[in-house]
């Protein structure tokens, strides 16, 4: 794990020092080491977070064996003593060069040294990887298949530069306008998708993709698509599915065990956590180190089943009980490890438990991705709800009844109020999360700003904003059979939420400490074979993640898990009536408001009088505004 910047400029605008600053400005994700190549043309730095072959022979930038190609390399690729091994069996042991180390970075340089591009198709892992051909004068750039670990980059038509954050990109001496449309996507659902970010300028390498940097300009492919990995053969039969997925997932967390340093489990009591955490305790030979964060507020505190999984399955298990101390302590932190308006607050609890973990092991294996491919969250209930004909002709009439009720029946009142079928899915999701509807944005933004949004060509009707429509997501264009409402939810959060967010709140506060994390659930064949298990596997008499919890009760009894569903999130609503107050009076006072006249004061002064006053589930909207007025305040950024 590492973090990786540089930049392609055939006119030579950026130095060597330039260089410097963007790797300086990651040096949390790699504090072992640092190195630097440069040319005429190109500029590579990498910051080496030393996990496999810790010798200084594996530092980066490393040049292949012919000298022709240089690499810096950000992840992991689980695979590559197999890769390594085919390699030498198809050139033929007395012809394949000797390998100078036993890290994967030498096998992924000389294995596109002898592939090309096509090297890629064969990598398990997490990756983002630069390669520059130093006699094309070519730079290659790969983002590994479900979006784990970051790649940003810039082109102003001439100059390109890439990076794992943001904050190495600015510190190039370039312009950076704020992108509107990214605004409001972050309103809506909470996180700016890629290929956006909160500049017009930059923009995020897509998963499953590479990119081509050359005097010719750019060429990107789509090299794997979860659309295409849906097949008609969908997996039926309850025994067939156990047995596969517990196979494969023992396969990945295997894979995800390999290390030369100290190894632990995120392990928060959940169902994800746990089956990882068994098959961690199944396959090491030491103990397994588990980490776990507790909350002062019972209605938030899950710790005691985190304990109760880790006293049954034997782990040495560490535990962090959060106050609102430590969270006021990390508020100005979402800033400056987010790069970007990022509204997820359980970014803090994550960056908490990373600190833990971190003073104990340098790799953690995580929970992600197994509520988006086994149908965890109840936006599938309601993606199935609200495709009754009924509800949809009716959902108007219904929505004004419910919303002169109390705030619990306010809530359902806004998840009816999505405009059109196309709009479903983002709508579903952001009113799950407790953030703006369309409808409220259209209230909400100034004159000004939506004059703005006409003037980048973007429609001042915020119904038809791509950030809110996400037209990307088409959901016809699969290969196989149609989906259903509920599969097509879950693609959604699939392809947005999961990259957009979760992967990014782990992969910035895990980083911040100089942790990697590892994400086992999302090995691709993993990903692969539940896009094709049946809904009624996943769902199953109302039971949510019903096949991953027949896997799970292999191992540690159901009785520890017979409690509804709880989010890893701190007690936010209560926190901003109480101890983070000074929050809505620092920055969405009226002086902050108006002086980015985004929003009207007006409707925000009216959302804390009601948020104060009993309505409760707009906390989220709230702290939406917070972290945008705090960026912008941070950043100093015009919004013009």
């Amino acid at each position: 794990m590492c973090g990786i910047a540089g930049f392609y400029s055939p006119k030579a605008s950026y130095s060597e020092v330039d260089l410097k600053k963007m790797t300086d400005a990651i040096s949390h994700r790699g504090p072992d080491a640092d190195g630097y190549f440069m040319d005429d043309v190109v500029g590579l730095g990498h910051r080496r977070l030393s996990i496999i072959d810790l010798s200084d022979r594996a530092n980066q930038p490393m040049i292949s064996a012919n000298d022709r190609y240089v690499i810096v390399y950000n992840g992991e690729v689980y695979n590559f003593s197999e890769i390594s091994a085919k390699l030498q069996k198809d050139a033929g042991k007395s012809a394949f060069p000797k390998f100078k180390t036993s890290s994967d970075t030498e096998v992924l340089l000389e294995s596109f040294s002898v592939r090309g591009v096509e090297f890629v198709n064969e990598l398990n892992g997490m990756f983002a990887i630069a390669i520059y051909d130093k006699i094309e004068k070519s730079l290659y750039l790969f983002r590994d298949r479900m979006g784990i670990k970051p790649l940003y980059y810039y082109y102003d038509g001439e100059n390109f530069a890439f990076a794992s954050e943001l904050k190495a990109i600015t510190q190039l001496n370039n312009e950076y306008r704020l992108n509107h449309q990214a605004l409001v996507s972050y309103l809506h659902v909470g996180y700016i998708p890629a290929p956006d970010s909160i500049y017009h300028n930059v923009k995020k390498l897509n998963s499953g993709t590479w990119m081509k940097i050359s005097s010719e300009g750019i060429e990107s492919r789509r090299y794997w698509n979860l659309r295409n990995k849906i097949s008609d053969d969908v997996i039926k039969n309850k025994q067939q599915a156990m047995i596969r997925l517990s196979d494969l997932l023992i396969s990945s967390v295997q894979y995800q065990l390999k290390s030369d340093v100290p190894f632990g489990v995120f392990l928060s009591g959940g169902i994800d956590s746990s089956l990882v955490t068994a098959q961690a305790v199944l396959l090491s030979s030491v103990k397994v180190n588990t980490f776990s964060i507790g909350f002062e507020e019972n209605s938030h505190n899950e710790s005691e089943y985190a304990e109760a999984v880790a006293k049954h399955l034997g782990t040495d298990h560490h535990e962090f009980m959060v106050s609102y101390n430590d969270a006021i302590n990390l508020i100005e932190s979402i800033i400056t490890t987010y790069d970007e308006p990022f509204a997820d607050s359980s970014a803090i609890p994550t960056m908490l438990v990373s600190k833990l973990a971190r003073q104990y092991v340098k790799v953690t294996l995580s929970g992600e991705g197994g509520d988006e491919l086994f149908m965890g969250y109840g936006a599938y209930k309601w993606a199935n709800r609200l495709n009754n004909p009924f509800l949809h002709l009716a959902k108007q009439p219904i929505s004004q009844v419910l919303n002169q009720m109390p705030s619990r029946f306010q809530r359902i009142a806004k998840m009816l109020e999505y405009n059109s079928e196309s709009h479903i899915y983002g709508h579903i999701f952001s009113q799950e999360q407790y953030m703006f509807t369309e409808k409220e944005l259209n209230n909400l933004f100034t004159s000004q700003f939506k004059q703005q949004l006409d003037e980048y060509r973007i429609p001042s009707d915020i119904s038809r904003l791509p950030g809110l429509q996400f037209p990307r997501f088409n959901p016809g264009s699969t290969s196989g059979r149609l989906l259903n409402k509920m599969e097509l939810q879950a693609m959604f959060d699939l392809e947005y939420y999961l990259q957009d967010d979760l992967l990014t709140k782990v992969d910035r506060a895990s980083m911040r400490y100089s942790l990697e994390t590892r994400v086992p659930y999302l090995d691709h064949r993993l990903v692969e074979f539940a896009l094709n298990v049946s809904p009624d596997l996943k769902i199953k008499g109302g039971i949510s993640k019903y096949i991953l919890k027949q896997v799970l009760y292999q191992y540690i009894p159901e009785k520890i898990f017979d409690r509804p569903k709880q989010g890893f999130a701190i007690p936010l609503n209560k926190w901003l009536l109480t101890s983070l107050r000074y929050l809505l009076d620092e920055f969405l006072a009226q002086s902050v408001i108006e002086k980015y006249n985004i929003v009207k004061y007006s409707e925000v002064e009216s959302m804390i009088k009601r948020f104060e006053t009993g309505s409760g589930y707009i906390y989220n909207r709230l702290w939406l505004l917070i972290v945008l007025h705090m960026w912008l305040e941070r950043n100093h950024v015009s919004i013009d």
